[in-house]
């Protein structure tokens, strides 16, 4: 990763909003290949306002409004790409994404493939995804496992301003489709779960303080957000945050590693970091079951086996839609963090994984062995 502080580098406070603006914008005046349009993304500046200001200043021939079809916004984008232009193309949520599919999986995904080379698809789907502002079911979705399982994909996903700017920049330059998710409860500040305090912003964050000219980070790097000793934590999105939080409420030594790149992987820096620690937990706001921490569990069983001390735990969301009315339930909390880190060190024996731990009584009752999996 560079360095935020080299020389040379002019800084500025921003949001990931503004991060992601800026890195359109830096692209957008580098490459006139690079088009942006999507639904509201033109006059309106989309719905979170992340491309607001580019129509105006590149004009509508280079960010423009598309109708209500994600299908024909990403078939368009294919196309576009395979006669060489880059389009970065919006999604208004990753909930959104279905209609699109078929474009992404079997058109943009394999086209380099079936052509042996002759073309590529080099377009960059944006995504918001990720609950914790009360979308409810359909605009709290984190579907990244969906992306990580299909051949030909790129999937990232950003947790702060600094690399949200520099992995954007790298994805648009990327000849590979790349499907960019951006945890939209960390667009104007970190979030570590603790909802009943108030926002920080990123101006108090040093991850707020990001470049304002052209910068790129390498697509497969991993970043350790907090060194430690006693155990790794493998995640990525708003999760970094909260098991920064459960690791400091717990006073364990952890590790954070956030992945940034889901697919592919920096298998080394996992590697790395889990035989220094010899313990591993899996942290991701998705649903358990094929969730993407089933593959990072199965990497590292496979390649550190004889260097775990204690059974990799997982800690997700839970296998139901996204409830509205019971967000903070569903939403992996520190205190549940917690918990399996003080598992992993102690030895204790895992919960099922359906265990509702956050309920006291329950726990209690599982404890006693009278408590239900569910």
């Amino acid at each position: 990763m560079a360095d935020i502080h080299k020389v040379g580098l002019d800084t500025t406070s921003m949001t990931m909003i503004q991060a992601l603006r800026s890195a359109m914008d830096v692209m957008l005046e580098r490459d006139g290949n690079v088009v942006v349009f999507g639904q509201d993304v033109g006059y309106f500046g989309g719905v979170f306002r992340c491309t607001e200001g580019l129509q105006a200043k590149y004009g509508k021939e280079r960010v423009f409004d598309a109708p209500i079809s994600e299908g024909g916004i990403v078939g368009a984008a294919v196309g576009m790409g395979a006669y060489g232009l880059r389009p970065v193309v919006e999604i208004q949520f990753a909930d959104y994404f279905y209609p699109a599919t078929d474009q992404i999986v079997s058109e943009a995904s394999r086209l380099r493939y079936r052509s042996a080379g002759d073309f590529t698809a080099p377009l960059t789907i944006r995504m918001p995804s990720g609950g914790g502002i009360y979308g409810g079911q359909t605009h709290s979705q984190s579907p990244e496992a969906l992306f990580t399982h299909v051949a030909g994909l790129r999937t990232v996903m950003p947790s702060n301003p600094y690399d949200a700017k520099g992995l954007l920049i790298a994805a648009i330059e990327c000849d590979d489709p790349v499907i960019f998710l951006e945890p939209k409860r960390l667009y104007n500040g970190p979030f570590d779960g603790h909802h009943d305090k108030p926002v920080v912003p990123w101006s108090r964050h040093p991850m707020g303080n990001v470049p304002t000219g052209y910068y790129s980070i390498p697509l497969e790097s991993a970043r350790v957000h907090r060194q430690g000793e006693r155990l790794t934590v493998l995640t990525y999105g708003t999760m970094v945050y909260v098991a920064e939080a459960a690791a400091g409420e717990s006073g364990l030594d952890a590790e954070i590693l956030d992945l940034r790149s889901l697919w592919p992987l920096d298998i080394e820096s996992i590697l790395r970091s889990v035989r220094k620690t010899g313990r591993c937990l899996v942290l991701h706001e998705a649903t358990l079951t094929s969730g993407f921490g089933a593959e990072l569990v199965a990497l590292v069983q496979e390649h550190c086996f004889y260097h775990l001390e204690a059974p990799i735990e997982r800690v997700t969301g839970w296998d139901t839609p996204y409830p509205h009315a019971h967000e903070w339930a569903y939403f992996p909390s520190p205190r549940r963090v917690a918990n399996a880190m003080r598992r992993l060190v102690t030895g204790e024996p895992p919960l099922p994984p359906l265990m509702p731990e956050d309920d006291p009584e329950q726990h209690a009752g599982h404890e006693a062995g009278t408590g239900g999996g569910d």
